[in-house]
């Protein structure tokens, strides 16, 4: 019903195999549960008409938290992932898990308000964060740019609330919101090019996370630079991808060239005015970046490569670096219809990701047993 396969009981027992009476009476459960509802007639083919169903997407909200490094969106949608009301605001994630989701926790508040809704609405709540996630327990592991973050019981922050929370990798929620609510059934990678470097991995359209909830940890992966060079990597390793390519490396390599710049969104806006140094250091990132996905792209053989984050808004010279090394060194097979794109709505995908990485774990079938049991 929510992504519109089906939009009456006949359909429904078209859809799934279940008899007519199997179907009745878990309609009107949901109905009961104000899940469902009816809404008008449908066209008749030689009977009565059949009367039609819709998914109840104001049943409930979900809030949904986009946490990044230097800043936060919360946002409260429906259970269509629809924004009723949005804030950001500047935070700095080394100030630790207790000021951070202390400031977090009050904005939530904030748009709660703003959207007509108490903290009893709240069905369920998403965070995204930028670090690795152990996703069953909603706990940070290691994350290299998130220092007092390590096993932080991230869920707890949100015990006002006494429902379900959900946290993963903000990579991981981008790429649910690049799917959106209807998902597909293609095989994509998302990748995160910001102070740090992520991909989310869809498989048949869902999120593939691994065994302990790291694929897709691409940005400590080893790359040799053209130059031959060293560079230490925040997670004491050498070489990684990120300490090459991601945008605090893009941001010590342009002051370096002596470009006038004090952050790495500078050195993207200086790219898109056409300034020759800022294209070529972009492009230069995007070719090391393609050479880490080119080895993707053969071992995944995805349908699509979808770039976001703040660097990946530098577009086209980003773009032609990465296509350069990912169809000179992918097997023809691998890439002949391979599309890489830049994400169409950057800033909206992690809070939409969110909000649906809460909804589908509100509806999953386990927990609308529950609901309905209740």
């Amino acid at each position: 019903m929510r992504t519109g396969r089906a939009r009456s009981r006949a359909d429904l027992v078209a859809l799934t195999g279940a008899s007519r009476n199997t179907v009745s009476a878990r309609v009107d459960q949901l109905i009961a549960a104000r899940l469902l509802e009816e809404g008008g007639r449908g066209w008749s083919t030689g009977g009565r008409p059949p009367t039609l169903l819709r998914f109840n997407s104001e049943a409930g909200c979900v809030l949904a938290v986009d946490l990044g490094v230097t800043s936060v969106d919360v946002a409260v949608t429906d259970l269509s992932a629809r924004i009723l009301a949005t804030v950001g605001h500047p935070i700095d994630i080394g100030d630790g898990p207790e000021i951070v989701l202390a400031e977090v926790d009050r904005l939530a508040q904030l748009v709660l308000a703003q959207a007509g809704h108490a903290p009893a609405d709240v069905c369920a709540v998403g965070v995204g964060v930028p670090g690795p996630v152990e996703f069953s327990t909603g706990r940070p592991s290691h994350p290299p740019i998130m220092p007092g973050w390590h096993d932080y019981p991230i869920p707890g922050a949100f015990g006002r609330y006494e429902c379900p929370v959900y946290v993963d990798n903000d990579v991981n929620v981008m790429a649910l919101g690049e799917m959106g609510i209807a998902g597909s059934v293609q095989d994509v990678l998302v990748v995160k090019v910001g102070t740090g470097i992520g991909c989310g991995v869809i498989v048949d359209g869902r999120v593939y996370r691994g065994a302990q909830g790291s694929a897709g940890d691409i940005g400590h992966i080893y790359v040799q630079p053209a130059d031959g060079r060293t560079v230490l990597c925040r997670c004491g390793n050498e070489n990684c991808l990120e300490a090459i390519a991601g945008g605090g490396a893009l941001l010590r390599d342009a002051v370096d060239a002596g470009l006038p710049v004090a952050s790495t969104r500078d050195v993207v806006e200086l790219a898109a005015q056409g300034d020759g140094p800022a294209l070529e250091l972009v492009r230069d990132a995007g070719r090391t970046i393609g050479t880490v996905l080119a080895a993707l792209v053969n071992f995944f053989n995805p349908h699509r490569i979808v770039m976001t984050g703040g660097v990946a808004q530098a577009g086209a010279p980003l773009l032609a670096g990465i296509r350069e090394a990912v169809y000179r060194r992918s097997m023809p097979l691998a890439a002949r219809a391979l599309e890489i794109t830049v994400s169409d709505a950057p800033e909206l995908s992690g809070r939409i990701g969110a909000a649906l990485m809460a909804i589908e774990g509100y509806l999953d079938e386990e927990s609308v047993v529950e609901t309905l049991a209740r």
